[in-house]
């Protein structure tokens, strides 16, 4: 073991502590011990662990060398996710972190090997943030999963009915329901996202590209309204209660003349006359804070 001295000593702030107290060996670069080493001292370490008060100097150090002495288990597990696009850097410090909950979570009284305990944590939380992180669109972790058992259940009848299966079929296959399978099927939707500038089709001439943004959506005529809106409500606030009962039923409620005159106690003759009037004078009013 290279990186550790010969004095077996163990370290603390400040100084060594003599064998008989902590055998533990001064580690001067934990990191480059190798992984059979490791194991072993890591046993005596988690032993030590296991009676040290959490928060004091000599605990740190054990933890943080533990740590150190077991990053070849991140790089192992990092390596079986080198082909995606984050960086290996990016994957081994997400992997650190479930290298650090086993850690917090291990028990040499279980009597298994550390290795066999933390790298499930280490894959799982490498798991973890590519499928948090790894969606064009945020949708919930069950949809998430169920995305994945989409996939697979869609890949096996397919192979095994020669064409591609109906959701009820794969609702029986998940047992789920059908609503469920569709959920998840828009779930996956989300998994990729793509520019609105990104132009549809081969054709390599500046002119006459289409663009996504051409080909989807539609206009909303609605949408000129809404200035108009925001230009009359000022006007209506000041239309006396009746009148604004009047376009309330009339806009709103969708009432005919004859049943806005049933709740007045007046002639359709006469409820339209005022709709008339009402309507004519908030007209002049937008056009006059057009031209204002």
């Amino acid at each position: 073991m290279a990186a550790v001295t010969a004095a077996r000593t163990t370290a603390t702030v400040g100084g060594t502590v003599p064998e008989e107290e902590a055998p533990l060996p001064l580690i001067d670069a934990p990191s480059k011990i190798g992984p059979k080493d490791a194991r072993e001292l890591s046993r005596r370490f988690f032993d030590r662990l296991a009676v040290l008060e959490e928060g004091t100097p000599e605990y740190q150090y054990v933890r943080n060398t533990l740590i150190e002495m077991n990053l070849s288990l991140v790089r192992y597990a990092a390596s079986r996710f080198r082909g995606r696009e984050d960086s290996l850097e990016d994957i081994v410090q997400v992997g650190t972190i479930g290298l650090i909950k086993a850690i917090d979570r291990f028990e040499i009284s279980r009597e298994v090997e550390f290795t066999t305990f933390a790298v499930p944590y280490i894959v799982g939380e490498i798991k973890r943030f590519f499928r948090d992180t790894s969606w064009a669109v945020h949708v919930p972790r069950r949809l998430q999963e169920a995305r994945v058992e989409l996939a697979k259940a869609t890949d096996e009848l397919r192979s095994r009915l020669g064409r591609t299966p109906t959701t009820r079929e794969l609702s029986q296959l998940m047992s789920l329901s059908e609503e469920e399978v569709i959920e998840a099927r828009k779930a996956a939707n989300c998994y990729n996202s793509a520019s609105l500038d990104a132009v549809l089709g081969s054709d390599d001439a500046q002119d006459g590209k289409t663009v996504l943004a051409d080909v989807i959506g539609e206009e909303d005529p609605s949408l000129e309204l809404v200035e108009d809106f925001h230009s009359l409500a000022p006007l209506i606030t000041q239309c006396d209660e009746r009148e604004r009962r009047i376009l309330h039923m009339r806009f709103v409620e969708e009432l005919t003349q004859s049943q806005i005159a049933g709740h007045l106690g007046v002639s359709q003759m006469h409820v339209s006359r005022l709709i008339s009037r009402i309507i004519k004078r908030l007209r002049k009013g937008l056009l006059e804070s057009d031209v204002a």
